[in-house]
């Protein structure tokens, strides 16, 4: 017979993964994309000086992406606890390690907002703002490892799912030295980022098709 409890948490894993989804691209990549002019921090200053509010918003938008994501990584255990446990616990804890690491981050953003005009501050307030989320993607690439293994494991997911995740969680890790190793990453750095796709290729798969109900 078919698990319904494990559909019912397929189900609520695929509505927050859709909010997640869209609350990141709208605070993590479009908001940033308005207001970081490479190379130029004044006009960077002036771009959040003339929409504070948009600013803040992005703040507000990535700490619900960090709240969502606890409770994602949580329903993923529960959706993966009779798989196999101990692959399930080390996935959340990799999960949940990344999340006050990113929250507390965004008081480097915040700070911006005070030293606003001040080209040199606000310059030192990103980089470290983005050294701590290099830090973060450590773990971002570490919890799809187990997560992948259970994706294939559990016989919901096509076995290529797991293949994918693999290749998001080499991604993130790469990045993540890539950016902290060398002062100029060029190119290298936008490939390593790009490999983290195989995440959101799961994601998709999971928002589409859902799991595979096994029977009895």
């Amino acid at each position: 017979m078919k698990d319904y409890s494990q559909k019912k948490i397929a189900n609520r894993l695929r509505i927050l993964y859709l909010f997640w989804v869209l609350i990141g691209m709208f605070s993590i990549m479009y908001i940033p994309s308005v207001f970081l002019e490479s190379g130029n921090i004044e006009k960077t200053s002036a771009n959040i000086s003339s929409n504070e509010l948009l600013f803040r918003i992005g703040i507000v938008g990535r700490l619900i992406v960090q709240l969502l994501f606890i409770i994602i990584s949580l329903l993923l255990y529960k959706l993966f606890e009779k798989t196999d446990k101990g692959l399930a616990v080390l996935m959340v804890v990799f999960a949940l390690v990344s999340v006050p690491i990113t929250m507390y981050n965004e008081v480097n953003q915040i700070e911006i907002l005070s030293l606003l005009g001040q080209g040199d501050l606000i310059q030192s307030s990103l980089d470290t703002y983005n050294n701590a989320m290099s830090i973060s993607m450590i773990f971002w690439g570490l919890w799809l490892f187990p997560l992948g293994k259970l994706a294939y494991k559990s016989g919901f997911f096509p076995k290529i799912i797991m293949y994918f995740l693999y290749v998001g969680g080499i991604g993130y890790i790469l990045a993540s030295f890539a950016d902290l190793l060398f002062k100029d990453t060029g190119e290298l750095l936008f490939y390593f980022e790009l490999l983290t796709f195989g995440e959101l290729i799961f994601i998709i798969w999971f928002l589409i098709a859902g799991i595979r109900q096994k029977e009895d």
